[in-house]
């Protein structure tokens, strides 16, 4: 799996100019932290993956363009989960909403199973099938969130700020689930312990234009670069609560 954006520019219908001639190029295998300030872009960008969001240059996942025609196939390849789960649990059980997507790809009963069955057991929430997704915690419905893409058997996973809101255990849980996934990765977050832990590659993005595009390690020494666009290197030992 490859994308590859090229000189994308994305406006408002308000005016407000958020993509200001993006290109960057994520290849097969790779984990890619996304930061920046709130407002940097960051959102926007990753909704024009799957063709959510549509504007002015070039998007192609695995050469395939991202339009309009395509996008059946865009997005069984991207597996976009939003910051709030609740945007992307609908049904009444887990199981309902982990089958939503494969059921929808047009897959029989038999194969579905198959593929609800591997997604909860990837996110360790096998046990969770027949539970209510309104009554879970936070954690737990972020991972469902996750196993509702993963069900769909995604060539990159793209997640927006994916440990918002978890308590120190949940949030633990979900890096070390980031972690052991075998799958091209984007991700956009504050959490920048998670980028150092989880992911080698890390984009800086500011008013909506790429910053910096590098090694986290290195770009995690450069002090004056991450408190110029709103960043903080993260403390070397992580807080127990």
């Amino acid at each position: 799996m490859t994308l590859n954006i090229n000189k994308l520019n994305f406006s408002y219908p308000d005016g407000h100019v958020a993509l200001k001639n993006i290109s960057l190029r994520i290849g097969r295998g790779e984990k890619v932290a996304l930061v920046g300030p709130n407002g940097a872009g960051k959102s926007t960008l990753l909704l024009h993956l799957n063709g959510l969001l549509v504007g002015q240059g070039e998007v192609k996942i695995n050469g395939f363009a991202v339009t309009k025609s395509n996008l059946p196939l865009i997005r069984a390849k991207v597996g976009l989960v939003f910051q709030n789960p609740d945007d992307q649990l609908f049904s009444p059980t887990v199981f309902e909403d982990v089958a939503f997507g494969p059921l929808h790809m047009g897959l029989s009963e038999s194969e579905t199973l198959t593929c609800v069955q591997r997604a909860l057991s990837q996110v360790d929430m096998s046990h969770y099938a027949d539970r209510m997704s309104y009554h879970l915690s936070i954690g737990e419905k972020k991972r469902i969130s996750i196993a509702t893409v993963l069900s769909m058997n995604p060539e990159i996973l793209v997640l927006d700020e994916p440990s918002a809101g978890l308590d120190p255990r949940a949030r633990r849980t979900l890096i070390t689930l980031l972690r052991n996934l075998p799958l091209t990765m984007l991700v956009s977050t504050h959490d920048m312990l998670m980028v150092r832990e989880n992911f080698p590659r890390m984009i800086i993005m500011d008013e909506g234009q790429v910053i910096a595009d590098g090694a986290t390690e290195s770009l995690m020494n450069d002090i004056a670069l991450l408190e110029a666009h709103g960043l903080e290197r993260p403390f070397d030992v992580e807080s127990k609560a």
